[in-house]
């Protein structure tokens, strides 16, 4: 093996080109979110209790499986801050499906963009960590983005849709920071345990039921496509850094765009589109001077 062949093989990482690939592909089926509930005729808590029911076997199997021939009544033992994050997670849930029925699929996805600054404000407060200049100064310019798609959402069906989206984001926000918080509490399980209370209370608000047979095909597609982006990056990021999976978990955003266009014949108005600018250059430009930061502290130490 001569220099370059052994610096090749040096620089190539199969574990992390797989985890690449896995966060990469969970973001494509999280940006399907939008799709499937603009494409279903039922209400919010119809699809909610159908997606919940669906995805929560599914990822329950999936813990059940990655916890093979362990005891796992510790591990599945949420607890009091177990069941904080699966409320919140619900909640959270809820309004994002809330969100994609009164406004276009890009004001929800750009919104959601926003949450790492969110995340990072309730950290300050929550956590007292200190923020880095560089967070507040994305923050700001994403948050400008979002004030542009609002005002331009006035007087339109759209502003509620933008209001629970912010909302939404809010929660998940809130969820980032407990998962950071409660380092105990099983994450993933919590998250079918979250959408297993959505199947919960669906079926106690509307009759699940009461659908089409398109809507219930395109519903339990949806539970498996929120299983899958669930698994893919739990599995994913296991194997890249944080500031990767930042980084590749962001294309969400364009893909969901790109998605809603091609199968829903879906633009968003102008303010939507150069508030969203605004927010996907924020987020992206700060998500790649994460990334070359940590690469070089790395490369130092």
């Amino acid at each position: 093996m001569d220099a370059r062949t052994a610096d090749a093989s040096v620089r190539f990482d199969p574990a992390r080109a797989t985890g690449i690939m896995l966060v990469t592909a969970s973001a494509a089926f999280f940006a399907l979110a939008g799709i499937f509930t603009r494409s279903i005729t039922a209400g919010p808590w119809t699809i909610a209790c159908w997606r919940g029911l669906v995805g929560a076997t599914i990822i329950a199997a999936y813990v059940l499986w990655r916890e093979r021939g362990r005891d796992m009544r510790d591990s599945l033992r949420l607890g009091r801050r177990g069941w904080a994050l699966a409320i919140v997670g619900a909640l959270s849930s809820i309004a994002f499906i809330t969100a994609f029925k009164l406004t276009y699929v890009a004001n929800v996805t750009i919104i959601y963009a926003t949450v790492p600054f969110m995340a990072a404000g309730l950290e300050r407060i929550v956590l007292g960590e200190h923020t880095r200049g560089s967070t507040i100064l994305a923050a700001l310019a994403s948050l400008a983005g979002v004030a542009i798609m609002m005002l331009g959402g006035i007087g339109t069906g759209s502003l509620a849709g933008n209001l629970m989206a912010v909302l939404m984001t809010a929660g998940c926000a809130l969820y980032m920071v407990l998962i950071r918080k409660f380092t105990n509490a099983p994450v993933v399980w919590t998250g079918a345990v979250a959408a297993f209370l959505l199947f919960l209370v669906g079926c106690i608000v509307t009759d699940p039921l009461d659908v089409t047979r398109h809507d219930a095909i395109l519903m339990c597609a949806f539970g498996v496509s929120f299983a899958a982006a669930v698994i893919l990056w739990t599995e994913g990021t296991r194997l890249v850094s944080a500031a990767e999976s930042g980084l590749l978990g962001s294309a969400e955003v364009p893909l969901a765009i790109l998605f809603a266009w091609i199968f829903l014949d879906e633009l968003p108005p102008q303010a939507s589109l150069m508030g969203g600018a605004v927010v996907i250059a924020a987020v992206f430009g700060y998500a790649a001077w994460n990334f070359r930061r940590r690469a070089a502290i790395a490369a130092v130490t």
